[in-house]
């Protein structure tokens, strides 16, 4: 097999610079990148490289030259390369090998660094239910924010929790991946699956039966405080709850906070006002019985879905919301939040917020640091303490909209 030529413009050892970059081809591969410098021309592949064999490489950028060009160590062009150097490294002199490193054309080899490291900088994200559930996808997003600026790729898997799980978790482990995000939905107690007790693992969303594995969640008790503290402050008198009657943490959590923002208004807690129902038929009629028999004004509801059912029974009785009846929800959820007329008043779920925390713990967790450097972003409710106890809570937003009638 012979010589394929590189492209005019490329740039060759005696001097010449780049200005370009192209694919070239091997006769019989499919084209490959070709980078904007070629310092080490005439390269021959070996028969484990993805060219044919027989194929002259023309060069890759390295750390070394990257270091020559901008007078510092391979050392420093590593740290700032690995996105390790906040810190360590001045901010002039890591933009300025970030520059160079753009101008040369200089691509990070994984393969590479998986074999110096022993390392793939691969996070897994097991997820049942999760990644299809439009709402939650912010979590990813918090995940895949989080990896990305730790300089790891997350790869995401969606389960049944059975057979399927198992196939997926051997799928990533194949990949190489340094550790694993497993998450549910609606902040349920868990059990991390026996093929991941090896790995580094933080759960989101969910809370380890055994309080061992870190864990990130909503703050359900503040959850509920909070919307019911909001609904006194409106000048409600009769505040009820629409709670979820499935057994699950959010639902103890936000039973408890409901009752105590009552008691500490002076109140007290009636468990006459308090209607748990699952998202049904039933559901509406056990509303629209408590509407009849205990004429609340205010209503705190487990979620934005069961806030539906107040607006409807209220609907039907002339009553309008925002003026005669206050309503606060949970999730600001797209499809109820901000369809319902007027605006449903509700508490952010932080799905952002937790996959966020959660790729972050565990590449802290993986690397045995504790991120002191790291810049945090901004965002709707604020993040907890790397360090946090397990499970680490995230106190949640309220967003105010136009179901809360103020007196």
């Amino acid at each position: 097999m012979g010589v394929v030529p590189p492209p005019a413009h490329a740039a060759f050892p005696n001097g010449a610079q780049p200005n370009g970059c192209a694919p070239f081809m091997c006769s019989g591969t499919s084209s490959l990148p070709f980078p904007r410098s070629f310092p080490h021309a005439g390269k021959r592949a070996s028969s484990r490289s993805p060219l044919a064999p027989g194929c002259i490489v023309w060069g890759m950028t390295t750390m070394k030259e990257i270091a020559q060009q901008t007078g510092v160590s391979v050392s420093t062009v590593s740290l700032v390369m690995n996105h390790r150097d906040e810190g360590r490294v001045k901010a002039e002199v890591a933009s300025r090998v970030r520059e160079t490193a753009r101008r040369l054309g200089y691509k990070v080899n994984p393969m590479a660094r998986s074999l110096r490291t022993n390392s793939t900088r691969i996070l897994g994200f097991i997820s049942d239910e999760v990644a299809t559930t439009p709402y939650a996808g912010g979590m990813i997003l918090g995940a895949q924010s989080a990896a990305s600026q730790l300089g790891y790729m997350l790869i995401t898997v969606s389960t049944d929790g059975g057979m399927k799980e198992d196939d997926e978790i051997e799928a990533l482990k194949r990949y190489g991946a340094d550790g694993f995000l497993y998450a549910e939905m609606s902040n349920r107690v868990t059990d991390v699956p026996e093929k991941l007790h090896d790995y580094p693992v933080v759960l989101t969303d969910a809370t380890d039966r055994n309080g061992v594995i870190p864990s990130v969640e909503p703050d359900e008790f503040s959850i509920a405080y909070d919307a019911t503290t909001h609904l006194v402050q409106a000048g409600c008198r009769r505040i009820a709850y629409i709670g979820c009657s499935e057994t699950m943490i959010a639902q103890e959590g936000r039973l408890a906070g409901y009752r105590t923002a009552l008691e500490e208004s002076g109140m007290g807690f009636d468990e006459n006002l308090v209607a748990n129902v699952l998202n049904n038929g039933a559901a509406l009629r056990a509303v629209s019985e408590l509407f009849d028999r205990e004429r609340p004004d205010g209503f705190f509801c487990f979620n934005d879905a069961r806030a539906w059912y107040v607006y409807e029974c209220a609907a039907r009785r002339g009553l309008t919301i925002g003026k005669d009846i206050s309503v606060v929800g949970v999730d600001n959820h797209r499809v109820f939040a901000e369809t319902l007329e007027p605006q449903l008043t509700t508490v952010e779920l932080p799905h952002f917020e937790m996959g966020y925390w959660a790729a972050a713990k565990l590449v802290s967790i993986i690397e045995d640091r504790s991120l002191d450097d790291f810049a945090w972003p901004k965002t709707t409710a604020p993040l907890p303490p790397i360090d946090a106890p397990i499970p680490a809570k995230i106190h949640c937003t309220l967003l105010e909209k136009g179901s809360v009638a103020r007196r």
